[in-house]
């Protein structure tokens, strides 16, 4: 049986799998939103920076799709979502298919709501700081 957290979670990552990044419903008004690694590692608090964020974050890229591979619930409160992106350059044209980028968002609910999302570009990061192992991971 899954938790009202887990298919709040599964509800946010299918509609960003159809390409619908928009709502923003399932947000706590004082989100965290957290850039764990990658080229531009970074906090942003609330509604409004959390879309700033994740505009800078995809500003390079066109035609970005999402694929999940996995979602695991780790506690009460928290559910890592494993994740892959198709991308291309909006500059380059360069194409990165999903077989490529291996990442993680960790999800944090309290009362119906995420209060923190920490996106991970390296999934083996998110591992090591969660103190997870891969196994049985989604290829």
């Amino acid at each position: 049986m899954s938790s009202a957290n887990l298919e709040l979670v599964r509800s946010i990552y299918t509609a960003r799998e159809s390409g619908d990044f928009s709502s923003a419903d399932w947000a706590c008004p004082e989100i965290e939103y957290v850039v764990a690694d990658g080229p531009n590692p970074a906090t942003f608090v609330g509604l409004a920076e959390m879309a700033r964020g994740n505009r800078e974050l995809l500003s390079p890229w066109q035609d970005v799709s999402l694929v999940v591979d996995d979602y695991r619930e780790l506690d009460d409160e928290r559910v890592l979502v494993l994740l892959r992106f198709d991308l291309r350059g909006k500059t380059s044209g360069l194409e990165i298919d999903a077989r490529w980028t291996r990442g993680a968002d960790l999800v944090e609910v309290v009362e119906g709501r995420v209060t923190r999302l920490v996106k991970y570009f390296n999934r083996d990061q998110a591992f090591a700081d969660l103190r997870l192992t891969p196994e049985n991971e989604a290829r």
